[in-house]
């Protein structure tokens, strides 16, 4: 029988949480086996909600370790059962295993092997939260409404699949509608009305050629797509109104709300937010996290074009790193290499180390 303390190995952990199905919302059966393990480390679990969050050390120094215990359904496709942790050639297959459940499982195994070390950081504490809602977002985010009950952070690692790679950067998303308003008139006299479809057409043509040229030296240049139209209400009918999503894919060069104000000076329609909350983020490269992310992985800091719960730590340095591929997220053949998971487990144990200088 495994003695209190010992941790479990970080392949049976995250065997145990892939076995469980957490789509977002229904993540309490993932936080009790995740606290049933931490506990029997010898570590109590403070809860809230479906987020659980455990600590070592006392100081005021903060780092914290964040990823999240939700799931997309399950795809049509995936060549074994998805809740049941199929190892296949040094690869375990299942829901989650990348997106996010490695690093929730190489982060829990890397300090439970701290504590299991007996380290402690000296002046600075270690703090652990896995957290609800992160693929759903809104209007509930199991970060957002836990960071109150957490210590200040001073920095933080977010476990999203980089491959490893320290992610420095990330894009934000900013979804406008575009709405063009016309005169209606029947389709035999087109010129008793004003058509909403033109208009918006000539926008789309111009948002195609409009390119804002600050450039983000991990995220390059913003990105501006016209996405979804929808106008008129019946063949022999001049449209009235049409409108057009547009997605852009914001870096820290611009404020969300600079971007609004250029697109409006391109277009004629009516422009309204339908979301900003999504902003960008980055870490400058001197900052302690970064270097010790870096000295631990062994890799080279990049800009990511794929959003996380890093929006809610924007105030504090952070790095976004884990095992996997984000190709493999929400994919049928989503998939993790063991050997990868592994060495997640060292790679967060050093870079923990390294921040606080032992």
């Amino acid at each position: 029988m495994k003695q209190p303390g010992q941790p479990l190995a970080v392949r049976t952990i995250l065997e145990r949480l892939v076995s469980i199905e957490s789509p977002s919302g229904s993540e309490g059966a993932a936080a009790d086996a995740l606290s049933a393990i931490v506990e029997e480390a010898g570590l109590s679990v403070e809860r809230f909600d479906n987020n659980v969050w455990f600590s070592i050390g006392r100081g005021p120094k903060t780092l914290l370790l964040n990823s999240h215990l939700d799931i997309v359904p399950a795809s049509e496709g995936h060549p074994y059962p998805p809740f049941e942790a199929t190892i296949v050639d040094g690869w375990l297959y299942g829901r989650g295993a990348v997106d996010a459940k490695g690093s929730v499982a190489s982060m829990t195994a890397a300090v439970l092997r701290l504590h299991a070390e007996g380290w402690s950081p000296e002046g600075g504490r270690v703090v652990v939260a896995f957290t609800a809602c992160e693929e759903s977002g809104w209007p509930y985010n199991g970060l957002e409404v836990t960071r109150p009950h957490l210590p200040p952070i001073s920095a933080a690692i977010v476990g999203e699949p980089t491959d490893l790679e320290p992610c420095v950067a990330q894009k934000g998303v900013l979804i406008l509608r575009l709405d063009a308003k016309g005169k209606s008139a029947h389709a035999a006299r087109p010129h008793l009305g004003e058509n909403a479809v033109v208009t918006a057409s000539r926008d789309v043509v111009r948002l195609a050629e409009f390119q804002p040229d600050r450039v983000h030296a991990a995220l390059g240049l913003v990105t501006v797509t016209p996405t979804v139209m929808n106008g008129g209400t019946a063949r022999n009918v001049i449209p009235d109104l049409c409108s057009v999503h547009v997605d852009v894919r914001s870096t820290p060069a611009y404020t969300h709300d600079e971007l609004v104000a250029l697109v409006r000076a391109q277009v004629e329609s009516d422009v309204v937010v339908h979301s900003d909350r999504l902003i960008p983020v980055d870490t400058s490269p001197d900052e302690a996290i970064v270097r010790a992310a870096v000295a631990a992985s062994g890799g080279r800091p990049f800009g990511s074009p794929t959003a996380s719960d890093w929006i809610f730590l924007s105030d504090v340095p952070t790095v976004k790193m884990g095992p996997g591929s984000s190709d493999l997220s929400h994919t049928a053949g989503e998939r993790l290499n063991l050997a990868e998971l592994d060495r997640a487990v060292d790679v967060y144990h050093n870079t923990i180390l390294h921040y606080f200088g032992a």
